[in-house]
């Protein structure tokens, strides 16, 4: 091995640090389903650390459309979508997919990080502009990098901000806004109808990634443009399978036209393997509940709202969130590890989200609902996450140095 490679990558000490203190919380394997009661270790543990809001991964209904669809089309495609990896499902999901949320047409990736990284790359040119929120996903972070344009970021859900850096912009110039609908960290929605407005004045185009907004809010739904009723004034939705849909990829909706110069420049799609049957069958089957059992994202909202208000009780600070991604704010890194530990020795799973993902005095427990929690296992883990809370936070940076 190249001694200075090697070097490079013996530089690398942040795992072995949280390793030396017994907190490494990354890589737990879980032996069960994504379900409200998972296990580890050959122990239950409570899951509210998953992002299957609408708790689907187990449905009886979506696990047998994948099996037939294994039967069917066998268990992949062996190429891309470009060339010899199109199913007839995969334009049927593209079709449902663009009905649903309200544009014209739609084109699948393999994964949601993919959708972002192959539409960012390629949808602006070298002397055009990509404007970010400063707390967007890393993926559309990835995406913009991978430009040739230049990339601008305004505060986070900061009209006024994202107004001045757009004033400073070339007017002749393209301008694309690029957001999350509801913010995977903070747990809030974008500010679209304000977003809307400044966007219309500077002449430029707005692309949501409603990831964490798909199968929550809006019509049936339909994401955070529904939610507003601003679907006509945004050029571009994307949206993920891995968390309300139940199974893994995502996916760009557009106009025909911007669909098809998706389909023939985003490297992403052309040079990936496309998505594989049992996905594509799994989201097929998960839409149709979704659209049809109103049920799931009802209950969603009610094991929110009581998480929320028993979070609240106990004295824990959410910001301002306004989904079922509830940040308790912890403020220190350490702190976050060890009741991350010590809560999962007590029978719950929560992820810890510390710097460099957000700024060190803003580390939190990323504490999230599915609509298949009962009340009494929310109540058994705000319980647990209390006690764990008042026993470590004052005493944390003492407790582990």
């Amino acid at each position: 091995m190249s001694a200075n490679f090697k070097k490079r990558i013996a530089e690398f000490k942040d795992a072995e640090a949280i390793k030396a203190k017994g907190l490494y919380p990354y890589f737990r394997p879980i032996e069960s389903g994504q379900d409200t009661v998972v296990t580890i270790d050959g122990k239950s543990v409570l899951m509210f650390g998953s992002n299957s809001y609408l708790g689907l991964t187990n449905h009886p209904k979506i696990i047998e459309a994948s099996c037939q669809a294994v039967k069917k089309y066998g268990t992949g495609c062996a190429g891309s979508r470009f060339l010899n990896g199109t199913l007839d499902i995969h334009e049927e999901l593209e079709a449902k997919l663009a009905k649903y949320v309200g544009k014209e047409s739609a084109v699948l990736f393999s994964t949601g990080f993919q959708a972002n990284l192959g539409a960012l790359s390629c949808l602006t040119g070298r002397n055009d502009y990509i404007i970010l929120d400063e707390s967007n996903h890393a993926s559309i972070i990835d995406g913009s990098r991978l430009s040739f344009s230049k990339v601008v970021k305004f505060k986070h859900n900061n009209m006024e901000d994202l107004r001045r850096k757009l004033s400073q912009l070339p007017e002749d110039a393209v301008k694309l806004i690029a957001v999350d609908g509801v913010f995977s960290m903070e747990g809030d929605f974008v500010k679209l109808p304000e977003l809307v407005e400044v966007a219309k004045g500077f002449d430029a185009a707005i692309m949501v990634d409603d990831a964490h907004g798909l199968g929550v809010i809006g019509e049936k739904g339909a994401g955070t443009a529904s939610h507003f009723g601003l679907t006509n004034d945004v050029e571009l939705i994307m949206g993920t399978f891995s968390k309300s849909l139940a199974s893994l990829g995502g996916f760009i909706a557009s106009d025909h036209e911007t669909i098809e110069f998706l389909k023939h420049r985003a490297r992403s799609l052309m040079f990936s393997a496309s998505m594989t049957p049992g996905a594509a069958a799994s989201v097929l089957a998960a839409l149709e509940i979704i659209q049809t059992e109103p049920e799931y994202i009802e209950n969603l909202w009610r094991n929110t709202q009581y998480a929320k208000e028993m979070l609240l009780e106990n004295g824990f600070d959410l910001g301002k969130t306004e989904s079922p991604i509830l940040p308790v704010y912890i403020r220190d890194n350490d702190a976050t590890f060890l009741i991350t530990k010590e809560l999962q020795e007590n029978g719950v799973f929560v992820n810890p989200v510390v710097s460099p993902a957000v700024a060190s005095q803003d580390s939190l427990i990323r504490f999230s609902l599915m609509a298949t929690h009962t009340f009494e296992q929310i109540e058994e883990a705000i319980d647990k996450l209390t006690k764990v809370y008042r026993k470590i936070v004052p005493s944390a940076i003492e407790k582990i140095a």
